[in-house]
């Protein structure tokens, strides 16, 4: 049966790598101007309200990444579950599998929004923020947190439509709200001067505008309502059921990494404000320079699952083949071309030479060693769209999180150095790495040959 949608992917056809190129490099734009909404932020804060402001978002990205992370990892639940809809060609399925996946959304973005305004000071005692800064970190913080459901739905809905091969319309909704972003968080910041203050309303006024779009182009393209709260608790369990079989694990590694990162900040805020600046600085140019890993383990993830839906399992294996050869190609191009440009790019979000120079070392340990977590993710977007998450989620949380620790205590207990924290990161991704092929060989001939 024909499906009403356009500027879709039928990965289930045609050329692997054409497909995958296509579907993943709007993702990565848009992931370009997902991080800008963040990074205007610092950039704006640094060179407008100073290294104490720029510190306390910093501080609070990490944060926000607890609550918002878990909820992006469940929008991945609504990509394999509309995917497969979208696969076997049943409209009538697939508008279920929209209605009650949005409908989910909504309803976990609000109750995490509620939850996180409640522990908004606990999370800031967690991570030991400095008196000098807490005042700030706690107002951006609370403003961010109260419209985080906005955040949380509108990546529930770009999540449906990647599922059905819709690259491009998440792109142009990120591409309009980021933009907005940018012109509110000059105009509440320089103008207004209400400082940390005014890019945290900036930033939600710009996902608001997210969701309405998006609720605007799923409700016209496929001629149905988005959110129906009484129906999709009536009749919508086993849909929620099986977007919990695969979110949930992959929100509960964000989670649990994002959690994990709150304690390598307890390290970081130890160092002076200018260090805490810099670190802040290197993990916005990260976000950046690791978006082809991110971005094509989405997109092998819909691959996959499009393609079990249509029981194609060779294109199956040759779809994670490919995935993999481009993610580790353009990751490795990015990296050399930025590698260079750190100081540049630090030097975009604050002059200040200790600020720039924690930033520099922070990029120049992490980068050359991307593509780790290239492979990494590859395989964790195939062990998702073969309803093994929970594998994934305990290899991540065994490297990035358990074992990352353990190198953390030993070596800052040993010498107190910025470095040896920076050091933490390729550490996880290397003994996630490990832990992810040991998952993935133990089960790839019986997910393969599944029916």
């Amino acid at each position: 049966m024909a499906l009403p949608l356009r500027r879709s992917i039928d990965f289930t056809k045609g050329s692997i790598y054409k497909s995958l190129l296509l579907f993943a490099i709007p993702i990565m734009l848009g992931e370009v101007f997902q991080n800008l909404y963040h990074s205007t932020d610092s950039i704006v804060l640094g060179n407008f309200a100073g290294a104490e402001a720029l510190a306390a978002v910093s501080v609070c990205s990490t944060l926000t990444n607890l609550l918002v992370g878990f909820c992006n990892g469940m929008s991945v639940g609504s990509t394999v579950v509309v995917a497969k809809a979208f696969g076997r060609g049943d409209k009538a399925k697939l508008d279920e599998s929209i209605r009650y996946t949005y409908t989910f959304g909504v309803l976990l973005g609000l109750a995490f929004s509620v939850i996180g305004l409640l522990i908004s000071p606990l999370l800031l005692n967690m991570v030991k923020v400095s008196d000098e800064i807490y005042s700030h970190a706690l107002t951006y913080l609370r403003i961010y947190i109260a419209g985080m459901v906005f955040t949380v739905v509108y990546n529930n809905a770009a999540g449906i439509l990647r599922g059905m091969g819709d690259m491009q319309t998440p792109f142009v909704i990120l591409l309009v709200s980021c933009s907005l972003n940018i012109v509110l968080d000059l105009v509440f910041c320089a103008v207004f001067k209400w400082g940390i203050a005014g890019v945290a309303i900036a930033t939600v006024i710009a996902q608001m505008v997210s969701v309405a779009i998006s609720w605007h182009v799923i409700t016209r393209r496929m001629k149905i309502r988005c959110l129906a709260i009484a129906e999709t608790l009536r009749n919508g369990r086993p849909v929620i059921a099986e977007t919990l079989d695969v979110g949930f694990a992959a929100g509960i590694q964000s989670a649990i990494i994002s959690f994990s990162n709150l304690f390598v900040w307890r390290y970081i805020n130890r160092f002076e404000t200018a260090v805490v600046a810099g670190a802040g600085i290197g993990q916005r140019i990260d976000k950046f320079a690791s978006l082809p890993t991110t971005s094509f383990g989405t997109a092998v993830t819909t691959f996959v699952g499009q393609n079990l839906g249509a029981n194609n399992r060779q294109r199956v294996k040759e779809g994670i083949r490919d995935a993999m050869i481009l993610s580790i190609s353009i990751t490795v191009g990015i990296g050399i071309l930025m590698y260079p440009g750190a100081t540049f790019f630090a030097r975009i979000f604050n002059r200040d030479p200790a600020v720039v120079a924690s930033a520099v070392a922070m990029t120049h340990i992490m980068m050359p060693l991307y593509f780790l977590n290239s492979i990494r993710q590859i395989l964790v977007g195939v062990l998702r769209a073969f309803k093994k998450s929970s594998l994934a989620t305990a290899a991540t949380i065994g490297g990035m999180v358990i074992m990352r620790q353990i190198y953390l205590a030993v070596s800052m207990s040993i010498r107190s150095d910025v470095r040896l924290v920076y050091w933490g990161y390729p550490v996880g991704w290397l003994f996630a790495l490990l832990f992810t092929v040991i998952c993935y060989l133990a089960n790839r001939r019986r997910m393969i040959s599944e029916t």
